[in-house]
């Protein structure tokens, strides 16, 4: 099975300040709910093999916190699996990014464009690449690829390293870059971290090193990233297909685009 998961983002490593406001309490939903998938509206969006979504949706551009549902495909349908839970993206709220949907802002939408260093999570539509943690091995059932990372482990922020937007163990390459996240942190939030194919062509500037990783709690904001629970993201990640798909928009956003991008109702 393919995950797709809707949700903002931007740079995380660094400190992740509290957010204006605390995150959406998820309410049960029916624990499988149907909506119909027109293949034909937009198979560049959402490739035929994702079999999978996770869609993250906050109220507004600036909004700080996000309600993620996890959709699995059956046939023609997504099927809603489970019921929603919080989480949390940059704290100046998010931005287009480049992904499946396109670099950057779609024709005939607004909206902010993601850039490096602006605390916004990226917008739109994403394949994930792999996962990483501080554990030797990763959840029992985890289809991504899986590394085990230590303290040479950094994710290069520096738009004029060659290695921009790529996580790297530095004693394999000749240093370039004057800034870099670590990936083995002296806190838990990158305990498990899936990484976000934003600018997959490392595009200078254009943003790096985006997650789904461990929040601080609900009140909390990255400077980029998603971040849920430890326990929500670990369950996620065990049972992520490895070519599932990440969606982050905000609401009005959502409901303009679910047809054309083939998104089941909310």
């Amino acid at each position: 099975m393919k995950l797709l998961v809707v949700v903002a983002l931007a740079a995380c490593g660094r400190s992740e300040p509290p957010a204006s406001q605390p995150a959406p309490v998820a309410t049960p939903d029916a624990a499988l709910a149907v909506a119909p998938v027109d293949a034909t509206l937009a198979p560049a969006i959402i490739p035929a093999t994702t079999r999978e979504l996770v869609v993250a949706i906050v109220d507004s551009w600036d909004a700080t916190a996000a309600t993620l549902r996890r959709y699995r495909r059956g046939g023609t349908t997504w099927q809603l699996v489970g019921e929603p839970w919080p989480g949390v993206v940059g704290q100046t709220g998010t931005a287009w990014g480049a992904g499946l949907h396109g670099p950057g802002k779609p024709a005939g939408r607004e909206g902010p464009v993601k850039r490096e260093g602006d605390g916004k999570s990226p917008a739109g539509v994403f394949a994930l690449r792999g996962s990483y943690g501080y554990a030797k091995s990763a959840p029992a059932g985890t289809k991504l690829a899986y590394t085990s990372v230590s303290e040479p482990w950094k994710c290069v922020d520096d738009p004029a390293s060659t290695h921009y937007d790529t996580i790297l163990d530095r004693r394999t390459v000749k240093q370039d870059w004057k800034s870099a996240e670590d990936m083995r942190r002296s806190d838990e939030l990158y305990t498990w971290t899936i990484d976000v194919a934003h600018n997959p062509k490392h595009l200078p500037g254009g943003g790096s090193c985006i997650f789904l990783h461990v929040w601080r709690g609900t009140k909390s904001a990255t400077v980029g990233c998603t971040a849920m629970a430890e326990a929500k993201l670990a369950a996620l990640l065990a049972d992520l297909d490895r070519e599932a798909a990440y969606v982050l928009l905000p609401r009005s956003e959502y409901d303009a685009l679910a047809t054309a991008w083939a998104l089941p109702p909310l």
